[in-house]
């Protein structure tokens, strides 16, 4: 039986605590962890006021004007990200995790705001923006470095943006977009991409059989905030159910894995993740 919040949030919590408390607990977390950090999602709270669509792997692949169009937004959008600061619910998880309650740690996120709280061994599902690979060699560098790279080529583009889309997606016009010059990786010339998973792309094999692995050996799967639309995080949940695993949802709204929740709590993150915390300290 699902447990909603509302006049059964003490309730919720309770039985949150409970799974917690048992340990070996592998956490998968999306987008709505992150938007009390200031970075929007595509499906929550956030999601719904926004008519954004990500680019694809395809049209990335397929057009050096559409590259042209994603480094000139995300090269204002990355900087967004890169400011962010973890909020109450990183800390919760990382906290967790140093107690030992959790075992391991899955994000759909790919702003690195799980380590920077403190959290280790976190298996980043779709990648990180802090890093660029080439298509062409293979070769990963440093976000810091493409930066650096890309002021240097364009030394008179002083664009702004006002509106941020999730994954450091600035909103920009054609004019500024236009003017933007691009670069080549720098040791083949190859085409450079964040190393992140596209929509439209597969995540690598063995990162998800790491991923089934361990949600079939969890004591419970944590799910926070994330809508489970995509199947891309989905199927741990599917996989989890199957090996009998019990699942834990925090997040705010509705999401594709009720059915299969023993807990569901609709929440901010922040307070539902640091009252999680105090009821074990008090235990």
């Amino acid at each position: 039986m699902t447990q909603a919040v509302g006049t059964g949030r003490i309730a919720g919590l309770d039985l949150l605590a409970d799974l917690v408390a048992d340990g070996d607990v592998v956490v998968l977390s999306g987008a709505g962890l992150s938007t009390e950090s200031g970075i929007p999602d595509y499906r929550g709270e956030t999601g719904r006021r926004r008519r954004a669509t990500p680019m694809t792997y395809q049209t990335f692949v397929g057009s050096a004007e559409a590259r042209r169009r994603y480094w000139a937004r995300s090269h204002l959008g990355w900087r967004h990200v890169a400011r962010a600061a973890p909020n109450a619910g990183h800390r919760a998880v990382a906290e967790l995790q140093r107690r030992g309650l959790v075992s391991g740690i899955i994000t759909q996120n790919v702003d690195g705001l799980h380590q920077a709280a403190g959290a280790v061994d976190v298996i980043e599902l779709h990648g990180s923006l802090d890093r660029v690979r080439c298509l062409d060699c293979g070769e990963r560098t440093p976000r810091e470095e493409l930066d650096r790279r890309l002021r240097e080529a364009n030394p008179g583009w002083t664009a702004r943006a006002a509106e941020f889309n999730p994954d450091g997606d600035a909103v920009l016009t054609d004019e500024q977009i236009a003017a933007f010059r691009t670069v080549d990786c720098a040791r083949c010339g190859g085409v450079l991409k964040p190393d992140v998973i596209f929509f439209g792309e597969n995540v690598p094999p063995d990162r998800v059989r790491t991923c089934y692995g361990l949600t079939e050996r969890a004591g419970t799967l944590l799910v926070l905030g994330s809508s489970l639309t995509v199947m891309s995080g989905y199927r741990f949940v599917l996989h989890a159910h199957r090996h009998a695993v019990p699942i834990a949802i925090v997040n705010r709204g509705r999401t594709r894995g009720d059915d299969h929740a023993a807990v569901r709590l609709d929440a901010p993150l922040g307070a539902a993740l640091t009252a999680l915390v105090a009821r074990l300290t008090s235990r």
